[in-house]
C-alpha cells in the first residue's frame, strides 16, 4: 500500500481530517489525565489509617448545657468507665478527632525554641492511656503513657505537654536515621519528651493524602474537655461490632441522660466514617470514569461518521479501482492506511496536549506527574478505538462492485 495517494487524498478533505485529529487528540489528552486521577482517586480510598477498622466505632457525644472543664472530666472518664463495662467492647478511649473525620487540630514541631522555620506539620491527637489499644496501633519503640501522666485540659490552655508520643513518619522527618525515644521536640507551647513511636496513625483530614503530612501525628496525653461534647472511640471485641454499638449508647444514656447522641453521625462504625470521608474521591473517580466513556464514544461515533461520508462520496471513484483490479482487500486496506494516518497525527498531538494540561495541574492543583505508562495506553487505546470505528465502513467500501464504475455521479 503507497501512502503518498492516501496522503494526496487527505489532502483534498483538509478540513475533515483536522478535526478527527484534533478530537482525537483531545479525547487523548483528557483521557489520560482522567485515567491518571481516577487511578489515584481509587488508591486514596485504600489508603490505610493504622488502627483496627473492622472492630472499632466512634461515638459523639455533645453535651446538654456546658459544664465546668473539672466536671465535664469526670463524666468523661465515667463515661468511659460504662463503655468499659460492656461485654462486647475491647477498650475506649476519648480523643479530639479521629483519622478520616475530617478536620480537627493540627500543630507546627519545631526541634528548637528559637526555630524560624517549622521542621514539620503534624496532627494533634489528644489521648489517654488506652489510646493505642483502642486504636490497634502498634508502639515500634518507647512506650505507652501511664496512667499518672495523663491530665484534662480545655481549649483556653496552652499545648505544653511534658511528653508525648509520635509516629514513625514525623519521627524519621525530625530524626532522620536516629531514634526518637528520648529527644525534645517543641509544639507551639513549649518543649515534649518523645516517649514512643507508633507505627502508622493516619491524618484527621483526607485532604493531606497526597502530601507527606498523611502520617505525621503527635498524641498528646489529655483528656480535651469541650463544652459542645467529645468523641469516644470504641473497640469491639471481634465479631461483636454491631451489638457493642447499640450497647454503648444506652450505656451512656444511663450514665447521664443530660446529651445528646444523634441517629444520624452519633455512632459511626469505622468502615461508615469511611465511607463518607471518600464520598468525593469515589463521586469524582465515577465522573472521571463516564467522562472517558463518552469522548471515547464521540471519537468513534466521528470516526465512523466521517468514514460513511467519504465512501460515500468516493463510490465511483472505488468502483473505478475495483475494475482495474484491486481486491476487496485493497480497498479496506486503503480505508484501513487512511485512518492510522489520521490517528497518529491525532494522537502525536494529544500527547503533547496531555503532557501540557498534566503540568498545569502539577503547578496549580499539586497533582502528581502522568506517568509515561498511561499516555503509552491511551496511545494505544485510541488507535485501537480508531481502527475498530473504522472497520464497519472500510468494509462497506470493499463491498462495492466494480460496475460503479460506468454509473453517473
Amino acid at each position: 500500500m503507497q501512502i503518498k495517494p492516501i496522503l494526496s487524498a487527505l489532502r483534498q478533505h483538509k478540513a475533515g481530517t483536522f478535526l478527527i485529529a484534533a478530537q482525537i487528540a483531545l479525547t487523548l489528552a483528557i483521557v489520560c489525565n482522567a485515567l491518571f486521577i481516577i487511578q489515584q482517586r481509587v488508591a486514596h480510598l485504600s489508603e490505610p489509617t493504622g488502627i483496627d477498622e473492622p472492630n472499632i466505632f466512634v461515638i459523639k457525644s455533645e453535651w446538654v448545657g456546658a459544664p465546668a472543664p473539672d466536671q465535664a472530666d469526670a463524666q468523661m472518664r465515667a463515661d468511659l468507665q460504662a463503655l468499659r463495662q460492656l461485654p462486647g467492647v475491647q477498650d475506649a478511649t476519648p480523643s479530639n478527632s479521629y483519622p478520616l473525620r475530617g478536620d480537627g487540630w493540627d500543630d507546627a514541631v519545631r526541634l528548637k525554641p528559637d526555630q524560624a522555620q517549622d521542621s514539620s506539620g503534624s496532627t494533634i491527637y489528644f489521648a489517654d492511656e488506652h489510646f493505642i489499644d483502642t486504636l490497634g496501633l502498634k508502639l515500634i519503640a518507647g512506650r505507652n503513657f501511664r496512667a499518672e501522666e495523663v491530665g484534662h485540659m480545655d481549649m483556653r490552655y496552652k499545648l505544653a505537654p511534658p511528653l508525648v508520643m509520635i509516629t514513625k513518619a514525623l519521627a524519621e522527618k525530625l530524626f532522620p536515621g536516629d531514634t526518637a525515644v528520648g529527644k525534645t521536640i517543641y509544639l507551639i507551647g513549649g518543649p515534649a519528651t518523645v516517649v514512643g513511636v507508633v507505627e502508622m496513625l493516619q491524618a484527621q483530614s483526607v485532604e493531606h493524602w497526597a502530601s507527606d503530612f498523611a502520617y505525621r501525628a503527635v498524641i498528646i496525653p489529655e483528656r480535651l474537655n469541650v463544652s459542645l461534647g467529645t468523641f469516644y472511640i470504641v473497640r469491639a471485641r471481634p465479631g461483636q461490632l454491631d451489638a457493642a454499638m447499640q450497647a454503648a449508647a444506652k450505656a451512656l444514656f444511663a450514665q447521664n441522660p443530660r446529651r445528646v447522641i444523634n441517629d444520624d453521625d452519633g455512632v459511626l462504625s469505622f468502615s461508615e466514617v469511611r465511607s463518607r470521608a471518600y464520598e468525593r474521591d469515589r463521586g469524582m473517580a465515577i465522573l472521571m470514569g463516564v467522562i472517558c466513556v463518552v469522548l471515547l464514544a464521540i471519537t468513534a461515533a466521528g470516526i465512523v461518521g466521517l468514514t460513511s461520508f467519504w465512501v460515500g462520496q468516493r463510490r465511483k471513484q472505488i468502483g473505478v479501482r475495483r475494475a482495474l483490479g484491486a481486491t476487496q482487500l485493497d480497498v479496506l486496506r486503503y480505508f484501513m492506511t487512511e485512518n492510522l494516518l489520521i490517528s497518529c497525527g491525532g494522537v502525536l498531538m494529544g500527547a503533547v496536549l496531555a503532557i501540557a494540561i498534566n503540568l498545569w495541574m502539577v503547578t496549580r492543583f499539586e497533582m502528581h506527574r502522568l506517568s509515561l505508562m498511561y499516555l503509552i495506553v491511551g496511545v494505544v487505546l485510541l488507535l485501537l478505538l480508531g481502527q475498530g470505528a473504522v472497520l464497519a465502513p472500510a468494509l462497506r467500501a470493499s463491498r462495492v462492485p466494480p460496475v460503479e464504475a460506468t454509473r453517473s455521479v
